[in-house]
């Protein structure tokens, strides 16, 4: 019974339903500048200054292994919801393009949804509470909805009441929303590691290894 959040958090991301993780956006690729010096092509580009992570002494106290916590459970929860926010875009692309009636919408949405049970039910089944309360926080912060709201769009509004009062009976709220500048400071200080390519380096140096992240595609 200690895992219906996470099971909450994994229907949830399911009830998005979308197509995997795709082709890249063209739009998105980035090509290097060059110059031509007397006939020669010559490509450059500024790299991004390295750095050098050393192990950090291990801390103590009930704050210290609270964020060494939230460190390990980021690693594996912000993957899925950067796959959560690509299968977003691309559902509500999708629709948008074919026009769909709402009938046609259900059976298209129902139908990405066992997809999407197949292939990840089993390793968001494994996630602790706390990664599926942090993972619901991550969602939002990448989506810009709670998780309540995103099965009340995709679904009905009495599907998202039904899992708010599940939610509620394990100390979780669907409803709740993310606040980079307040209580989830810390966990958008992650958020910018990752995205500048610093979360591996910063995890090796808290605990002696490189983190497991979860490949999704």
């Amino acid at each position: 019974m200690k895992r219906i959040v996470p099971y909450v958090t994994l229907f949830t991301v399911l009830f998005l339903c979308g197509m995997p993780s795709g082709a890249q956006n063209k739009n998105n690729r980035r090509f290097m500048e060059y110059q031509v010096f007397d006939g020669d092509t010559v490509f450059y580009d500024v790299l991004k200054p390295a750095k050098v992570w050393q192990r950090m002494p291990k801390q103590k106290g009930r704050e210290w292994r609270k964020y060494y916590k939230l460190v390990h459970n980021f690693s594996k929860t912000y993957p899925y919801a950067l796959l959560a926010r690509e299968i977003v875009h691309q559902t509500d692309s999708i629709i948008a393009a074919e026009g769909f009636s709402r009938r046609q919408e259900d059976k298209f949405v129902n139908a990405l949804q066992k997809q999407l049970f197949s292939k990840y039910e089993k390793p968001m089944r494994n996630m602790t509470i706390s990664q599926g309360q942090l993972l619901m926080k991550l969602i939002d912060r990448e989506i810009g909805q709670s998780s309540y709201d995103i099965i009340k769009v995709y679904k009905n509004k009495m599907a998202a009441g039904f899992w708010q009062g599940v939610a509620k009976l394990f100390g979780s709220d669907l409803k709740s929303t993310y606040d980079p500048n307040g209580e989830d400071a810390p966990i958008e200080d992650l958020v910018q590691k990752w995205e500048d390519g610093d979360f591996p380096g910063f995890y090796w140096s808290i605990f002696g290894k490189y983190p497991t992240v979860p490949v999704l595609q």
